[in-house]
């Protein structure tokens, strides 16, 4: 495995974007998470990237919120997790590898527990790691600390920008139909 990221043996793990958990954060970081998931899938789906999403107990927290649905595509399921980190949930972790990539780039919803207990999860199973850590949130300094905690666990944090660009990899792609080309809220491309 190489260092960079490859479209072609990613996986995008969108985890646990729901109203219980962006009640959570400022208004400003909810609307940035979002977008910033949304651009993420909508980047994925053009470049032919697969897609899995999580929902940590939907009738606590609500379902995946209808801008990051919408972003999917058409009916893509979205899988209960019931454990914190989705390596522990042995048909999420099928539904990942059931993909037949073995690089996994996570966002959501929340750095400190569900994205860095999968992160770290899937990292411990073999896999290449990396959590987008702009497209991740989590209330007060529990966001920080989840970056740390992932980090020193010796997985990749990466920007959204950064990411995007390795996934395109050429200039000629920039021009594929259905890739974002508006930048979300305090990123320029």
């Amino acid at each position: 495995m190489g260092t960079l990221f490859d479209a072609d043996d990613s996986v995008l793990v969108v985890i646990d974007v729901q109203p219980g958990f962006l009640r959570k954060l400022t208004d400003e970081m909810a609307a940035q998470v979002v977008e910033r998931v949304c651009f993420l899938v909508g980047t994925a789906r053009a470049l032919g990237i697969p897609i899995v999403a999580t929902e940590e107990e939907p009738d606590r927290h609500g379902a995946t919120l209808g801008a990051v649905v919408g972003a999917l595509p058409a009916e893509h399921p979205r899988h209960r997790k019931p454990t914190f980190g989705l390596a522990f949930s042995p048909s999420i972790l099928a539904a990942v590898e059931s993909t037949g990539r073995r690089s996994a780039v996570l966002c959501g919803l929340e750095t400190d527990v569900c994205v860095a207990q999968s992160a770290i999860g899937l990292h411990d199973l073999g896999w290449k790691v990396a959590v987008v850590a702009d497209a991740v949130g989590a209330a007060g300094t529990a966001h920080d600390q989840g970056l740390r905690r992932i980090e020193h666990a010796g997985i990749s944090l990466i920007g959204l920008k950064g990411l995007r660009y390795e996934w395109i990899s050429s200039v000629d792609r920039l021009s594929l139909p259905g890739l974002p080309k508006d930048a979300p809220a305090g990123i320029t491309l």
